[in-house]
């Protein structure tokens, strides 16, 4: 995987199905590059990308399914946040009803039913965050990329994300990689806690504190 005169590789990862994953790693690493050839935003040179067995090396990024919240959240400003949650389901050509019962359901799930009529301007972060985790889960996709999710928020709604994402994801099934640079958002949120180094990706011992 190659960004200018960056190079990215030998890279070995594995999530299981139905997991979620925590990716850690210093400042220029490379995280962010791993999740966007992931994505097939950014083309890689060697090597595979598997999705539930399934090779999408050489996919287009809409046919690979895959939910993806960048750090910058990549919402739209013209758009309201019901306009947010269907917009992956209109790309896929869902009915009106189905976009309907889908937005209607992520909104109570994350808490943002009240604000379906609003533009995304004046969301605080905690509300922008949530509606750009409705809009990567919305056609409910079997895999999930979080970049940096929560770096933005203040401690009590960092605290109320992570019990939110847990929920969320356990609650959908949807295997999960979630990079970032928080020691805490890994012990709480990580079934397997990876480490980005220049010698590829290592497995790093668990210390379950979750509840």
């Amino acid at each position: 995987m190659k960004s200018g005169a960056f190079v990215l590789g030998g890279i070995n990862l594995i999530v299981p199905s139905g997991q979620y994953a925590v990716l850690m790693g210093s400042t220029g690493r490379g995280k962010t590059t791993l999740l966007e050839s992931i994505c097939g935003l950014r083309k890689v040179s060697a090597g595979q990308i598997l999705i539930h067995g399934q090779d999408v090396t050489h996919w287009n990024p809409a046919d690979r399914q895959i939910g993806y919240v960048p750090q910058d959240l990549a919402l739209f400003p013209t758009l309201t946040v019901r306009e947010h949650l269907e917009f992956a389901m209109r790309l896929r050509k869902k009915s009106s009803a189905d976009m309907a019962t889908r937005t209607c359901e992520l909104a109570e799930v994350l808490g943002i039913t009240h604000l379906l009529k609003r533009s995304i301007a004046g969301l605080s972060g905690g509300e922008s965050q949530r509606v750009a985790l409705g809009r990567a889960l919305s056609f409910k996709p079997p895999l999930l990329l979080l970049d940096e999710p929560l770096s933005a928020l203040d401690e009590a709604t960092r605290n109320d994300m992570h019990v939110l994402l847990r929920r969320v994801t356990e609650t959908s099934g949807v295997t999960t990689l979630h990079v970032t640079h928080s020691q805490v958002e890994s012990e709480f949120l990580a079934d397997h806690k990876l480490m980005l180094t220049h010698e590829g990706v290592k497995e790093v011992e668990m210390n379950d504190q979750r509840s």
